[in-house]
């Protein structure tokens, strides 16, 4: 098991170097084969040669790719100065840059916004994870029946509708329409009850939205495995069905979905942009567009290495659950 931990732990800091480096690449070496000068996105078109040389030399833009990339990496271990002659400024550990448009550094910018994330990333996978499962599994178990065609019904509904139609849909009826829940996004350290309240619908809708996956994705794997050899021959050592599904059945059905789920919970904690434009919230999907919008690359690169690091550590705790629930993959 160590040696196992260990090799996914090394998979996972290469992965992140990566990703660091292509990032890094696109959003600051692409602009310049493009004829786009960060420094004049930093300072504005307006300004003077003397402004944008100066800023140049204080953000290292006029050095080698490989060395601004080194700084970088350099920057968030141990912190960064930006040194321009008499002005230095000072950027603490984990130091990801400065917006190009606030000034601001972009790691504390990023910390402000990825609570929004992780309160709608959380609540959300729990609901879709218990529902779809559990309603996937009871279809199959119930094939062929009304209970079954409705469900798988309903479930093809959840994977046709696009998020800004149920989202929309939502807020007219149960927001503009009745008024059961507002539409707006309270820190949960300021008031619990209205965080809850104003992520109840943002959690619903995006559960429906990935719950219906889960429950086609767990039909179908458990169908398959109900016609294994080991499954018939627990039956035939007179094994209780509850005990055939529950321990031995799942066992193998839990697998697809522990892969998905850790891609779909490491993708919205890195932000899920369609849900946070349509419930106005301000996370870090709502700080990418933006940050798009005005060519903010710092931000922009900020945000992307976010999610990978998201994704990254997700498919790292899938990869555990792994050695949990089926001891066989410790060995690859």
């Amino acid at each position: 098991m160590l040696v196992y931990l260990v090799r996914r732990l090394v998979n996972v800091v290469f992965m992140l170097l990566v990703v660091a480096a292509v990032t890094f690449g696109i959003f600051f070496m692409v602009p310049k084969l493009t004829g786009t000068d960060p420094a004049m996105l930093y300072v504005g078109k307006i300004a003077d040669k003397a402004a944008i040389e100066g800023i140049r030399h204080k953000m290292g833009l006029d050095k080698s790719i490989i060395e601004q990339f080194w700084l970088f990496l350099r920057g968030v271990f141990v912190g960064r100065d930006y040194n321009a002659g008499v002005d230095m400024t000072h950027c603490a550990a984990p130091c990801l840059g400065y917006s190009f448009k606030t000034e601001q550094q972009v790691w504390p910018l990023l910390l402000n916004r990825v609570g929004v994330d992780f309160s709608l990333a959380v609540g959300a996978s729990v609901l879709w994870l218990l529902f779809g499962t559990a309603t996937g599994v009871i279809s199959a178990l119930r094939r062929g029946t009304a209970l079954d065609r409705i469900t798988m019904t309903v479930a093809l509904a959840g994977v046709s509708l696009p998020m800004y139609f149920t989202g929309l849909v939502a807020l007219a009826l149960f927001v503009h329409q009745l008024g059961w829940f507002p539409n707006n996004y309270t820190d949960f350290t300021s008031d619990p009850v209205s965080w809850f309240q104003g992520l109840v619908l943002p959690w619903v809708t995006l559960a429906f939205l990935f719950a219906a996956t889960y429950a086609r994705l767990s039909r179908a794997t458990l169908l398959d495995v109900l016609g294994e050899d080991y499954i018939r021959t627990a039956r035939a050592k007179g094994l209780k069905e509850p005990v055939v599904i529950g321990k031995h059945a799942m066992r193998s059905t839990l697998t697809p979905i522990l892969t998905i789920f850790g891609m779909d919970l490491g993708g919205l904690l890195g932000g899920a942009v369609l849900t946070e434009k349509t419930f106005n919230l301000r996370g870090l999907g709502y700080e990418a567009v933006t940050s798009i919008q005005s060519s903010d690359l710092p931000v922009i690169m900020g945000v992307t290495l976010f999610a990978a690091f998201f994704i990254v550590m997700a498919n790292l705790a899938v990869d555990l659950l792994y050695a949990v629930v089926d001891p066989r993959v410790r060995l690859t």
